[in-house]
Order: C-alpha cells, then structure tokens, then sequence
C-alpha cells in the first residue's frame, strides 16, 4: 500500500504543534508520518529540538498513522536502549512503527565528548548497533565487545513483529551498503536522474524487491516568492554535502557557512513551487522510480495551509495511482 507521510521537523516547531499537525495531517488524508531525531536545530533560526521519542508514544496514541524515526544509535545513544524504546513502540502499536538508521551527524553527536569517527568507522559501528538490536528483538542475551559495548542485555517486553529497520543513504555508495543489510532504504529527494542512481545503488547491493522510502524536501507556500523565502529563511543550511552536514559542530557554524548562499540556489534543493499541480507532477515522477513512501516535508512555516491544500489536491491523486 502506498503511503504519503508528514514530516514531523522537531528541529523547526514545538512537539505540542507538531502534535497539532499530525492530527489534521491524518484528516486530510495523509496515512504516514516520518519523525526527525536531533539534539540541535539545523540553524539557530529554526529554534526548537525536542526529544522525539516522548514525543512518538504520544503521536502514535493520538492517530491511527504509520510512524518512522530517523536515529543515529551508536554515540549519543546506546543501542540497546533504541532497541527497547523502539521494541515498546512496537509492542503498543503493532506494525505501525519502523526505525531508519544512520551514521549521525557530529552536531548531534559530540555531545557525549567521545571522538568522532571517520565514516568507515562510523559505518561500522552502525552495523553492530543494527545486529544489536535485531537479537534483542528477537530475545537473545546480547553481550558485544565492539566500537560499542553491550553486557548481558536482554529485552523482556518485545513485539510480535519486530520493527523494519530502514537504511538510511544520501549517496549512492551508502546506498549500496545499506542494500545488503537493511530491510529497506530512505533518500532525500533530488534531481530524477540523481535519485535513479541511488535506486540503482540500492537494488545492486542487494535491495532488489525491498521497500524504498523518500524525504521529499519541498516548499508550498501561497505565492512562489513566499515559497522561496520560506525555503531559504528556514532549510539554507541543509543544501551541503553529507561530507559538510556530518562533520560541522554547531548550528551557528552551518549558518555561517550559508552567508553568501543566493536565494535561488535553493531552486536546486528544495521543490519550490506555489502550485500544488507541480508538486504533484514532481512526486509522480518519484513513484516511476519505485519509491513505496513519499514523506513530505514543507520546509517553510506554512504548515497548516500545506496539509490541507495537499490533503485536497495532492496526496488523493497519488493514492489512486
């Protein structure tokens, strides 16, 4: 079944708004939502960061939507208790919840004060928090010696159905990886030529037939020049490279860094569009790709007019197809 998600963005609004907006997502017809999981805001503009997995328990308690998390486990949380709170999820909301995974980003990461890992590394240890969690789902004593430790762990409140872990990827060659391990995959959206790369990767690494999921950064706003702003005001310091948004520490550094960025460069970024018909064209094309999940996240302020004009005119089209 083809699933149209809202992106819950804790980075940009209070939990209790988020909440708000989960709600009138499911009543305007979207049947999925995908959470954000930062210890900081991409931008001392953005503001807001709350702990999303509070958060979850609430939203999965007040909407009958699926629900994902992008998570980082490995440094500023230890693996085996992602696998428990994620195992209670599962428990509570059977096959409602699923679990992206990724390497992290050092904003987020140092605040522990452990080193920060190369990537092979933190790859690595991205692996062995995966396994973790997949023999604590299944009931196994877990004891492991690694990039990280675990001692005579046991879950004993687990799911009939453990959640999916998905692999999450923004090149290609992570793409590939994340294919031999992972029981899907999660991008960003980008140019179709670019995406088909990635679903390429994905598929030769060993993803053939698995789901693939996609983050749809777009901005809907009531005019293209209030879209654009909004575009620019709000995601500016998320247009770098994975190399540049993994390695920087603040959020203040990456505000920094986008100075002397033109608004018009996020044309190449973020969908922006006041046309909810362009919108639907570009997502349509998304589906010819074989993306199972198309999670919309309007990265402006404009929430409220986006779900209910979305609700309207975009997500019933895409789910007749």
């Amino acid at each position: 079944m083809l699933k149209i998600g809202y992106h819950a963005s804790h980075e940009q609004f209070k939990p209790s708004a988020l909440l708000k907006y989960v709600q009138q997502a499911e009543q305007a017809g979207f049947n999925a939502s995908l959470s954000s999981d930062h210890f900081f805001p991409w931008s001392p503009d953005q503001g807001e960061s709350g702990f999303a997995w509070s958060w979850l328990g609430a939203a999965m308690q007040a909407t009958s939507l699926t629900f994902g998390i992008v998570n980082a486990p490995g440094q500023r949380y230890h693996p085996a208790i992602i696998a428990q709170a994620a195992a209670t999820l599962a428990e509570m909301f059977p096959e409602r919840f699923w679990i992206a995974a990724g390497s992290g980003q050092y904003i987020n990461e140092h605040i522990t004060g452990e080193h920060w890992p190369v990537k092979h590394i933190r790859n690595e240890r991205l692996k062995e928090c995966v396994d973790i969690m997949r023999a604590l789902w299944q009931g196994e004593t877990v004891t492991h010696h690694g990039h990280v430790v675990v001692e005579d762990a046991k879950l004993y409140t687990r799911a009939e159905t453990p959640p999916q872990i998905i692999g999450a990827a923004v090149t290609p060659e992570t793409a590939e990886w994340v294919g031999s391990w992972a029981d899907g995959l999660i991008t960003t959206s980008r140019p179709p030529e670019e995406l088909k790369k990635m679903v390429e990767a994905f598929r030769r690494g060993g993803g053939e037939g698995k789901p693939m999921y996609l983050k749809v950064q777009l901005s809907y706003a009531t005019t293209d020049n209030d879209a654009l702003n909004g575009a620019y005001e709000q995601w500016r310091t998320n247009i770098f490279a994975s190399s540049v948004l993994t390695e920087l520490r603040t959020a203040k550094q990456l505000q920094l860094a986008t100075e002397d960025i033109p608004k018009e460069v996020m044309r190449k970024h973020v969908r922006i569009s006041h046309e909810p018909e362009q919108h639907l064209e570009w997502l349509q094309q998304d589906l010819e790709l074989g993306f199972s999940q198309l999670i919309l996240h309007n990265v402006n302020l404009q929430q409220e007019r986006f779900i209910n004009v979305f609700g309207e005119k975009v997500v019933p089209a895409l789910l007749k197809q």
